[in-house]
């Protein structure tokens, strides 16, 4: 994992760099994983961390990727009082990366809706087992 910031800069995009390390946002209804339906797991961009399993996934209509829990020991949360409002910033567990934030709006049972940059994800899809070629 890259030492220091300007480190950082070299492995990511300008976009990456921007929303991952300097808490960024994407443009609502933009990102590759909006609407993605791949079986697997969502991993930081920036270190490969497990976050998030695909079961967790749903549309919340907001524009970001929506999941209502993230994996054990993934995600770490921070209060954050920026732009005059408080909401629940959180970071990748492994490389402290911005990911998004949490409301307590969600519609499943958790109660949660995990509201996340596409562009700090990768999707580790499930290869297909069982199906004949």
């Amino acid at each position: 994992m890259p030492a220091d910031e300007a480190e950082w800069r070299k492995l990511l995009t300008p976009e990456q760099y921007r929303i991952l390390r300097e808490k960024g946002t994407e443009p609502p209804f933009t990102g590759e994983y909006l609407h993605a339906e791949g079986d697997g797991t969502f991993t930081c961009a920036a270190c490969g961390n497990p976050l998030f399993s695909s079961d967790a996934k749903f549309d919340s209509g907001t524009g970001w990727p929506s999941f209502d829990e993230a994996l054990p020991g993934a995600v770490e949360y921070h209060t954050d009082a920026s732009h005059g409002m408080v909401r629940t910033e959180i970071t990748c567990a492994r490389c402290g990366s911005h990911l998004g934030h949490v409301f307590d709006d969600g519609p499943t049972e958790s109660g949660k809706r995990y509201c996340i940059n596409s562009v700090c994800l990768n999707l580790d899809e499930t290869p297909e087992t069982g199906k004949a070629k």
